[in-house]
């Protein structure tokens, strides 16, 4: 039986222990934007034909424009990045990877699945950046691996920090995901971006028709609306801000984070998780510490359910 691995958005688990309908729930749990892209109107072959060659390189060239994509990389679309994190142990011979930690944990999980050695030192390297929960970013002196994965789910929010400059570098791949930024998490979106011999292996690894026809064309229009980008990061830093100014205010000091998740320090985590749970507002612990409490963004009409909890 495979173990069940920790993750937010598990909000059945908080209404089995507190109660509640999902309705009366503010999920901040994960770190997905609750103000999500509006969807445009679809066309119906997005839903009946075959996702096609035409639209799956239209996604792909408005990934590589809103990302800035060196001409030397190449551009894959790919039904989430979960679903890329679990191939990245098979574009390398088995050894011993560096993953930096704490982080988010399907990266070490997928590589030990493949019977990998995972630890602080390797030829492949892991580095999440910015990193999840704490929100640190990494530079180009801290690429070090012969193969290097960039896990940018959250770089979005600070695109000046991507490391999208060394993508066309062999050996590297860095991935995009799509739900976080624009709150479209159900879409299955996320995008592998690097060294065009990588990105050939993951295409032949997914094999055929990867991406929905829906995906392709929500993906295309959202990847292609530059102004909402600029506008989301705005609302994005004045609402993490006032979470902060909430958490702060009632004991808690601000370890780190990104606009789209905060981490907080506190006297004790179990004991805040239960007290906002007690109020459905659900956050998210973490089994390696006993006072890190990480809390998304509440959508713009559950800012008054978090405070009174």
């Amino acid at each position: 039986m495979t173990h069940k691995r920790d993750h937010g958005g598990d909000l059945d688990t908080a209404m089995a222990r507190f109660g509640g309908t999902r309705s009366d729930w503010a999920d901040l749990s994960t770190g997905i934007n609750p103000v999500p892209y509006p969807v445009p109107a679809l066309s119906d072959a997005a839903w009946t034909a075959l996702p096609d060659a035409t639209a799956t390189a239209g996604l792909e060239t408005a990934a590589r424009r809103f990302w800035n994509v060196p001409d030397g990389a190449d551009v894959l679309a790919a039904p989430g990045a979960s679903a890329l994190i679990a191939q990245m142990p098979r574009l390398a011979q088995t050894g011993s990877v560096a993953i930096a930690g704490p982080t988010y944990n399907e990266h070490a999980a997928a590589f030990q699945a493949h019977g990998w050695d995972v630890g602080l030192h390797g030829t492949t390297q892991v580095l999440v950046n910015p990193n999840n929960p704490d929100g640190r970013h990494w530079t180009t002196n801290d690429l070090t691996g012969d193969l290097r994965i960039i896990d940018e789910s959250f770089c979005d929010v600070t695109p000046d920090a991507s490391l999208m400059a060394q993508a066309a570098r062999p050996g590297t791949v860095i991935l995009k995901s799509f739900g976080k930024f624009w709150g479209l998490a159900g879409l299955r979106l996320g995008f592998a971006i690097g060294d065009p011999a990588l990105i050939d292996a993951l295409r032949t690894m997914l094999g055929p028709w990867p991406v929905s026809g829906v995906a392709l064309e929500t993906g295309t229009a959202a990847l292609s609306d530059p102004d909402w980008a600029t506008q989301t990061r705005a609302r994005l830093t004045q609402d993490a801000a006032r979470l902060d100014d909430i958490m702060t205010t009632k004991g808690a000091t601000v370890v780190g984070g990104t606009d789209l998740f905060r981490l907080y320090n506190t006297d004790n985590a179990t004991d805040w998780r239960d007290r906002l749970a007690r109020a459905h507002v659900w956050s998210r612990i973490f089994p390696y510490s006993d006072t890190w409490l990480r809390l998304g963004l509440p959508a713009p009409d559950r800012w008054a359910q978090v405070q009174d909890a």
